[in-house]
C-alpha cells in the first residue's frame, strides 16, 4: 500500500484506500474508532451534542453509503482536525485515526459520487457594490464613486455577494439615480448647470512626512483620480486641517500649498500664521478662504494632487522619542498645518452644443462609430447599444433587449436642436435604460424547461462564464469569455483551465485581494479599529492604512506569482513601508512605498519576527479590543479562518469576563481560566483560548512584545489536536504540519465568495477533491481555483 509522508503525518491518500481495501473492511475501521474511543460519551443515556454513536454500523446502506451525510460530514472535520475525542479523553494512535478518518471519508467521497449534490445557488441574484462599480468600469471604461451613490451591502456567511436577493424600492431609486449620472459623465457632454464634489481626509491622518503617489520633496496631502464630466473650467478649492477651538494648528510660519493636474503645477498656494490684535488674540476664520483657484481641464480622467512642499526640519530636543503620529493638539500636535478638504465645482464654462466633445477613454469605449449622414442615425444607435447590450446583459442580444434602449433614444433624439450633442444626448438616455434595467442589475440563473425536482443538470456556458467573473474579477465577462459561451465551447475542462489561468493574470483578479481576502481575513474590520490612544499613543490612519496594505500585498503575491497558499501562513517575505517598519522595530527601512523584505535575513538581524497572516498587524488589530488582546477572539479567528472547525456558538445567559476592579491584577490568562471554570464556558474556551495565547507576544496592534504591563508574557497553549504550542512560531509549524486543514478552509472560504452561498454537507467532497488534486502542485493558488471551477457545485445546479 502506497503511503504519502506530509510533515510528520501518514496520511493514507483516499483513492488508494478506497481502492485497495473493500466497504465492508472500512466501515469495520471506522466502527471500532467509535465503539473504542467515542461511545462513551455519544451514547443513548449521555448525548453531550444529541448525537448517539451506538449504533455507528446501522447509518449506513449494505453498500456503505451513509444515510445521514450531514451528521458524518461533521465527524469528519473534527477527526481531521484532530478535535475528537477532545484533548484529555482517551485518544487512538495516529495509525487508527488516519485509517478511520480515510474510510470515513472514502465512504462519503463515494456516496457523493453515486449521489451529485451540487447545491443551488439563488436564481435571481442583485450586483452588490462592489460588483455594480467593476461592472460599470469594464462596460463604460469609467471609474465612478459607487459608495456615494449605492448603500453598503449585509453580509452572508462571511461575504456580501451572498445576501442579495432583493432590490427595494428606496434601492430601486438610488440605481435610477446611479444610471443617470454615470450615463451623463460616461458621455461626457454639456451639463446643465456647474456640479461637484468633495473629498474629505480623516482627522487622525498624519501628514508629516512623503505620501506615496506624491512627488519627491513633499509631504502629507492627498492624490486621488477624479473624472472630468467636459472641458471647461473648474474650481478647486481646499480647507486645512482645524482642532476643536477651529484654529488651524502647526501654522507657526508660512507655508506653501501646490495644487497638481496630472503632476503638473496647477498653481502654488501660500498661508501665513495670523497676527495678534489689540487683544493679543489671533483670528483663524479666514486664514484659508483664499484657497481656490479656477483651472481648465479637458474631460475624462485626470490625476489630482494637493501636498506641501517640505521644509527643513532638524530634530526635536526632546528627552523621550518623539512620537510617529501628529494630529491633536493635547497628545499629538501637529508641527506643521495639514490638508482637510479638497472640493471640485465646475465646469463654469464649457463647449457649446455645436462643438466637438473631448475624446475620453469612456467615449471611446461607448461611439464605436457615428452616423455620415442623417438616414443612418438610428442604425448606428443600434450598433452601439447592441454591442453594449451584450456585455451588460452577459448573453447574445434579441430584438426585445433593443426595444426599449432604442425607444428611449428615438424620443430624446426628436427633442434635440440639430447639432453634434444631439446624438450623444440620446445615446446617454439610452445607456441610463441599460444601467437600471433588471437583465443588468441582477444574475439570473433558470432551471431547464423539462426539468423535474431533484434533477442536477449543468449551467449553460453563458451562466458558467458570469460565474466565472464575477469569481475572479468581481465583473462582467469580457468579450472572449462570452465569445467562448455563446459557442458552447466554455465547458471544455482545457478551454476552462486556459481561461482560468487567462483570469488570474489579468489586472482585474486585484479585486481577489480587496474583495475576497479583505472580507476572508476582516481587513474591512480595520476602518472601524480605534485602539485606546491613552495606551496606544502612536497609532493613527498612516498606520492603519500601512497595517492593511502589508496583508493585502501578500495575498497578491500570492496571486500574481501563483505561489503556495502555504506561503500565506509561512511566507519568507514581507512587506514594509518606513511607517510600519517603525511600528515593527525595524531599522534601515525608508520611505513611504512598499517593498518586499525577506525575513530570514530581517529576523537574524533585527531579531524581528515578521512574515506570514498570524504576524501580520493588521490581523492582531481586528482580534482584540480597544485597550487590550484576546486569546479568546483571536483563537476563534484562527479556528474559523484558518483552520476551519469554528466553535459552536456560545449558550446564552453567558458572564461576561471580569475587566475592572475586581481583576486588575490577574493576567488575561488568569482571568480566561477563571471564565473557563464556568462548565457553560468551557467547552468553547477550551477550544479557543489555547490557540490565542500563542499570539499574546503581540498586543492590540500588532507591536511585539515580552510583558503585559507588569507581568511577563506566557504564550503556551495547544492545538485541538493537543499538540502543545507556545509562541507563534510553534503555532504556524503545527498549522503546516497538517496542511489540509488549512487549505481545505482557504477553499471552502473561495467556494463561498464563488458560489455566492454557504457551504453545505454535500459540498464537503468536492472540497476534499480540490485538496487532494491541489496537493500535487504543492497547492498553487491556481490549482486551488481551476478545482473549484471544475467542481460539481461550480459547474452543476440542482432543481428545487
Amino acid at each position: 500500500m502506497n503511503h504519502i509522508l506530509l510533515g510528520s503525518v501518514l496520511l493514507l491518500p483516499q483513492a488508494i484506500y478506497a481502492e485497495e481495501v473493500g466497504a465492508a473492511d472500512r466501515l469495520a475501521s471506522v466502527t471500532a474508532l467509535m465503539q473504542n474511543y467515542c461511545v462513551d460519551c455519544h451514547n443513548s443515556v449521555e448525548q453531550p451534542t444529541g448525537l448517539n454513536l451506538e449504533e455507528f454500523d446501522t447509518k449506513f446502506d449494505a453498500a456503505g453509503r451513509a444515510s445521514d451525510t450531514g451528521t458524518w460530514e461533521k465527524i469528519a472535520r473534527r477527526l481531521r482536525a484532530r478535535q475528537m475525542p477532545p484533548a484529555g479523553a482517551k485518544r487512538p494512535n495516529e495509525k487508527e485515526h488516519t485509517e478511520a478518518l480515510a474510510s470515513l471519508e472514502s465512504i462519503l467521497d463515494e456516496s457523493a459520487t453515486l449521489h451529485p449534490r451540487p447545491g443551488r445557488t439563488d436564481s435571481i441574484r442583485r450586483l452588490n457594490r462592489t460588483e455594480y462599480h467593476n461592472a460599470v468600469r469594464d462596460l463604460l471604461a469609467i471609474e465612478v464613486d459607487v459608495n456615494s451613490l449605492l448603500p453598503a451591502d449585509q453580509s452572508g456567511h462571511g461575504f456580501d455577494n451572498v445576501t442579495v436577493g432583493d432590490l427595494s424600492p428606496v434601492l430601486l431609486s438610488r440605481y435610477i439615480t446611479a444610471a443617470e449620472r454615470i450615463s451623463r459623465l460616461a458621455v461626457g457632454g454639456p451639463l446643465k448647470s456647474p456640479g461637484g464634489s468633495t473629498m474629505r481626509l480623516p482627522a487622525d491622518l498624519t501628514q508629516d512626512s512623503h505620501v506615496e503617489g506624491l512627488p519627491l520633496g513633499t509631504r502629507g496631502g492627498t492624490t486621488f483620480e477624479y473624472q472630468f464630466p467636459t472641458d471647461g473650467k473648474y474650481e478647486i478649492q481646499l480647507r486645512l486641517m482645524r482642532d476643536r477651538d477651529e484654529k488651524i494648528e502647526g501654522l507657526n510660519a508660512q507655508h506653501n500649498v501646490d495644487v497638481l493636474l496630472d503632476r503638473q503645477l496647477v498653481h502654488r498656494f501660500t498661508v501665513s500664521p495670523p497676527k495678534q490684535d489689540k487683544a493679543w488674540q489671533k483670528d483663524y476664520t479666514h486664514l484659508d478662504s483664499h484657497l481656490k483657484k479656477r483651472f481648465q481641464a479637458s474631460a475624462g480622467p485626470h490625476h489630482m494632487a494637493v501636498t506641501f512642499p517640505s521644509t527643513a526640519a532638524s530634530l526635536s530636543d526632546n528627552a523621550r522619542q518623539p512620537f510617529d503620529v501628529s494630529f491633536n493638539r493635547h497628545r499629538h500636535p501637529r508641527t506643521a498645518p495639514a490638508l482637510y478638504e479638497v472640493s471640485i465645482v465646475g465646469p463654469f464654462s464649457q463647449p457649446n452644443a455645436g462643438s466637438s466633445y473631448s475624446d475620453t477613454p469612456s467615449r471611446k469605449q461607448i461611439f464605436t462609430r457615428y452616423p455620415s449622414t442623417e438616414f443612418d442615425t438610428e442604425e448606428c444607435a443600434r450598433i452601439i447599444l447592441k454591442r453594449l447590450l451584450r456585455l451588460a446583459y452577459r448573453r447574445p442580444v434579441t430584438e426585445m433587449d433593443l426595444e426599449v434602449p432604442l425607444r428611449f433614444f428615438r424620443e430624446r433624439f426628436a427633442k434635440k436642436e440639430s447639432g453634434s450633442g444631439q446624438f450623444e444626448s440620446a445615446i446617454e438616455t439610452a445607456l441610463s435604460t441599460i444601467l437600471v434595467n433588471p437583465h443588468f442589475l441582477f444574475r439570473a440563473e433558470s432551471d431547464p424547461d423539462d426539468a423535474t425536482e431533484g434533477t442536477v443538470y449543468q449551467v449553460s456556458d453563458l451562466e458558467l462564464a458570469t460565474r466565472l467573473s464575477f469569481f475572479l474579477w468581481s465583473s462582467i465577462p469580457d468579450d472572449e469569455l462570452l465569445t467562448l459561451a455563446e459557442a458552447n465551447r466554455l465547458h471544455s475542462p482545457d478551454i476552462l483551465e486556459v481561461q482560468v489561468q487567462r483570469l488570474l493574470k489579468d489586472a482585474r483578479s486585484h479585486s481577489l485581494v480587496t474583495n475576497f481576502a479583505a472580507q476572508w481575513l476582516y481587513l474591512r474590520n480595520l476602518e472601524s479599529f480605534q485602539p485606546d490612544m491613552r495606551l496606544f499613543p502612536n497609532f493613527d490612519v498612516n498606520l492603519r492604512l500601512s497595517l492593511r496594505r502589508e496583508t493585502e500585498l501578500l495575498f497578491e503575491d500570492m496571486v500574481t506569482e501563483d505561489h503556495s497558499v502555504l506561503n500565506l501562513i509561512s511566507s519568507g517575505t514581507t512587506f514594509l513601508n518606513e511607517r510600519l517598519a517603525k511600528h515593527y522595530g525595524i531599522p534601515h527601512i525608508f520611505g513611504s512605498h512598499f517593498r518586499p523584505v525577506d525575513v530570514a535575513e530581517m529576523e537574524k538581524t533585527t531579531g524581528v519576527l515578521r512574515g506570514g497572516l498570524l504576524r501580520h498587524g493588521s490581523v492582531h488589530a481586528v482580534t482584540s479590543y480597544a485597550t487590550r488582546t484576546s486569546p479568546t477572539v483571536r483563537g476563534n479567528w484562527i479556528l474559523e479562518n484558518i483552520l476551519g472547525t469554528p466553535p459552536p456558538p456560545p449558550p446564552p445567559n453567558i458572564p461576561a469576563l471580569k475587566d475592572k476592579a475586581a481583576a486588575l491584577n490577574l493576567t488575561v490568562r488568569e482571568r480566561l481560566a477563571e471564565h473557563r471554570s464556568n462548565p457553560a464556558c468551557a467547552s468553547c474556551h477550551n477550544l479557543m483560548d489555547p490557540i490565542g495565547f500563542a499570539l499574546e507576544n503581540f498586543d492590540a496592534v500588532g507591536q511585539y512584545r515580552l510583558f503585559d504591563g507588569e507581568q511577563p508574557i506566557d504564550s503556551s497553549g495547544a492545538l485541538p489536536d493537543g499538540t502543545e504550542i507556545n509562541s507563534v512560531q510553534s503555532l504556524e509549524a503545527g498549522i503546516i504540519e497538517r496542511p489540509e486543514l488549512f487549505v481545505g478552509t482557504l477553499t471552502e472560504k473561495l467556494l463561498t465568495f464563488a458560489l455566492g452561498r454557504g457551504i453545505e454537507s454535500y459540498d464537503a467532497a468536492a472540497v476534499r477533491k480540490i485538496v487532494r488534486e491541489a496537493a500535487d502542485s504543492n497547492y498553487r493558488f491556481s490549482s486551488l481555483v481551476t478545482g473549484i471551477v471544475l467542481s460539481t457545485p461550480f459547474q452543476k445546479r440542482v432543481v428545487e
